[in-house]
């Protein structure tokens, strides 16, 4: 008889006895059970299922996953929404060229026919989530294997996804809560028309830049609008002209009325990743090898994008979005650095582990289970941290924002027949290729891109080990002393993927095996198979088998800290699923004499304008409002609120989520936390964990004021 796993009765046993307004990501459909009663003790005056119902329209029903990353919210009847102006960043630089630079002017459609279509651009709602733990775990036994196990789960899932959307245009998923333990089912509807309606211009959206990049305090109006469209019968539907707005079965009210130190704020969002329930030794492995070492990377990366940019205006442009990207994770590691070590973050996992094993040792009827898992994960860690650094230095060296020639050719590898089925329309394949190399050449310099190959290289070589360096690599230090300046410049002379008319003249006259054969020739080529020889042959499998490992400890680890810590409040990583977060308005001391109050004013933009520094350059008609105090109906005693901050527990993904009152009504919209709280993704520091939002009357000022776009605020329901 198989021996059943813990499952579902550890999760709802332990899972919420003490709760706190600050910290947790919690699941919707559990808040009536849960949390609503402590919601509505802070301040809450909404019901569960005002908040999430499948049987009447709902707050979630006005918020949605928008792009793959972020989240949006209704805010009219007619299908228009708001997130951040980061969260739409690449769209709006996609429109952008020299001559239209929406990115430094903003871009404002003034009727319906201005608006921006946005290929590839979606946003998906959740209609409904279900718990199907029971459903999953009765096929699972303890003495199974991972890769049995995780077969198993994809085969029930797969056939509980099919069963949801069975008869319907919607799309499911499955995902797993609390390291595996419990699992979910989601029905979602994913819209496929989304147009650009506003951006303000990058000197307000983007205001203060990598530099403010999560710091407070903050003064950037980081907001843009988008507007659904749909066909005639209101369902999803392909871009066409003739499209209609979404009518949607809810969307946010906003409120004129402000917020107070101490008032309830909830915010609904898509947090993409959290690891609160890691061992000491997943923090020491990021604190003192990963992060250290991918800084570095990225220190490269970003010294040779700003001095392009500074030099070019249209490398500014079309490096925009990428040094954006670049530049967060790397802000938001150094973060988590400095705050787990103001927390002794990892001193604190360790006294806690020990807590466990002198448990473990006066309840013997858990050590045949748990005796190990400590010890396991003591001797797994080396590897699996090797391992992960080097997945992410290729990722950064070869795949993303690193040498993008690189990223470029690998792509071409459908060309090859034995990587692809044997039926594949190859013309079809050829002309999706043509649309990559020019949508890849709109936003690519070939002299940043040799810059950036030779230095990453060379970085490379210094950080990893030998065994991890691709054959080519080997080749170039010892024919070329490493010099990697001069290789680099004599590949891209050579390289048919350097020149973008030589790319296309080569897939216009594809012929098969014989362009296959010069293609093999080219260097470029060769070095996307020598990378994919050392990632695929060697690092990615052995990543992957340590991945699994770890994530079978991790599975029993979450087990036994719920068996054994009965008085604490557990709350399910992140996983880019609808969570709830609430808290209230609070500033904090952000380091020895410094307290930091709740909210800026335009006044501080003001402040800190400077028009020799392009990020803080404040557009004369902002300055002209200013000094006209031409507020309208958006200020506060006489002054215009811009961003607050609350202890609502959020992370990426929860970018452009709304911030609600205690009515329910959009207050803000969230877009980044304190640089001092950012290792809230890890351990939650109640007193310098800080959401930052954008306050929605300064958003609104700005739509009516300096765009001189209020007719939108027309098909908003707003309460002064």
């Amino acid at each position: 008889m198989k021996r059943k796993l813990l499952l579902t009765a550890v999760v709802f046993l332990f899972v919420f006895p003490l709760l706190k307004a600050d910290e947790g990501m919690w699941i919707p459909m559990l808040l009536d059970k849960f949390n609503i009663s402590v919601m509505q003790r802070e301040g809450c005056k909404l019901t569960a299922e005002d908040i999430y119902s499948i049987n009447k329209a709902s707050i979630k029903d006005a918020v949605m996953i928008f792009g793959g990353g972020c989240t949006a919210e209704l805010i009219s009847g007619e299908g228009l929404l708001i997130t951040n102006h980061h969260c739409g960043y690449r769209s709006i630089q996609r429109h952008s060229s020299v001559e239209h630079d929406y990115l430094t002017d903003g871009f404002w459609a003034m009727s319906r026919k201005e608006e921006l279509p946005n290929p590839g651009l979606t946003v998906t709602f959740l209609k409904r989530m279900e718990d199907v733990t029971e459903e999953i775990n009765k096929h699972l036994s303890a003495d199974m294997s991972e890769e049995a196990r995780n077969e198993v789960i994809r085969r029930i899932s797969d056939s509980l996804v099919v069963a949801a959307v069975n008869g319907t245009h919607y799309r499911a998923t499955v995902k797993p809560f609390y390291q595996g333990n419990q699992f979910f089912l989601f029905v979602q509807e994913v819209f496929r028309d989304v147009r650009l309606v506003g951006a303000p211009p990058s000197a307000i959206g983007k205001f203060g830049g990598d530099t403010d990049n999560w710091m407070w305090p903050r003064h950037t109006g980081d907001f843009s609008l988008f507007r659904i469209y749909a066909g005639p019968d209101n369902q999803p539907a392909d871009y066409d002209p003739s499209n209609q707005p979404y009518k949607p079965a809810k969307f946010l009210s906003i409120s004129l009325k402000g917020l107070q130190p101490g008032d309830f704020t909830m915010v609904m969002g898509y947090p993409g990743s959290t690891s609160e329930y890691v061992p000491s030794y997943h923090l020491k492995m990021l604190v003192e090898n990963v992060y250290p070492k991918l800084i570095a990377v990225r220190d490269i990366k970003l010294g040779i994008l700003n001095a392009a940019a500074e030099r070019d205006r249209s490398l500014r442009i079309k490096y925009a979005a990428k040094n954006a990207s670049i530049s967060n994770s790397w802000k938001r590691w150094k973060g988590e650095i400095k705050g787990l070590e103001k927390l002794d973050a990892i001193r604190q996992k360790q006294s806690y582990e020990q807590k466990i094993l002198l448990w473990l040792h006066n309840h013997p009827e858990y050590k045949k289970q748990y005796g190990t898992l400590l010890a396991d994960y003591r001797k797994l860690y080396p590897d699996y941290g090797k391992y992960y650094l080097a997945r992410n230095m290729v990722n950064e060296v070869f795949f993303r924002y690193g040498a993008e020639i690189i990223s470029l050719a690998r792509q071409f590898a459908v060309l090859d027949p034995s990587q692809g089925p044997p039926d594949v329309d190859r013309q079809k394949v050829i002309d999706r290729l043509k649309q990559n190399v020019r949508n890849f050449y709109k936003d690519y310099s070939r002299e940043v891109d040799e810059q950036l190959f030779s230095a990453l290289l060379k970085k490379y070589e210094e950080t990893l080990e030998p065994g991890f360096y691709p054959p080519m690599l080997t080749m170039i230090r010892s024919k070329y002393n490493g010099d990697y300046r001069e290789y680099v410049h004599k590949l891209y002379r050579k390289s048919v993927f350097a020149d973008s008319s030589r790319l296309i003249a080569f897939l216009n006259n594809y012929r098969g095996s014989a362009s296959l054969k010069k293609l093999e020739k080219d260097p470029v080529w060769q070095w996307t198979r020598s990378v994919e020889d050392i990632y695929s042959g060697k690092v990615l499998p052995e990543y992957q088998k340590l991945s699994a490992e770890k994530a079978r400890l991790d599975r029993l680890y979450m087990q036994l800290q719920m068996t054994f810590d009965t008085a604490r409040t557990f709350y399910p990583d992140a996983n880019f699923t609808l969570r709830v977060t609430y808290g209230k308005v609070k500033g904090y001391e952000a380091r020895d004499a410094v307290w930091y109050q709740y909210y800026t004013t335009l006044k501080g933009v003001m402040e800190k304008d400077n028009p020799e520094i392009y990020d803080y350059h404040v557009p004369e008609k902002l300055k002209e409002l200013y000094r006209n105090r031409d507020f309208g109906r958006y200020a506060e005693n006489g002054t215009l609120h811009v961003c607050f901050i609350a202890t609502n527990h959020t992370t990426g993904g929860n970018s452009g989520s709304p911030v609600l009152d205690a009515d329910g009504n959009l207050v803000g919209v969230n877009f980044d936390r304190a640089w001092e709280g950012v290792m809230s993704d890890l351990m939650f520091n109640p007193d310098q964990c800080r959401n930052i939002s954008l306050d929605i009357r300064y958003a609104l000022f700005l739509i009516d004021k300096y765009a001189g776009a209020g007719y939108l605020l027309n098909e908003m329901n707003i309460i002064e």
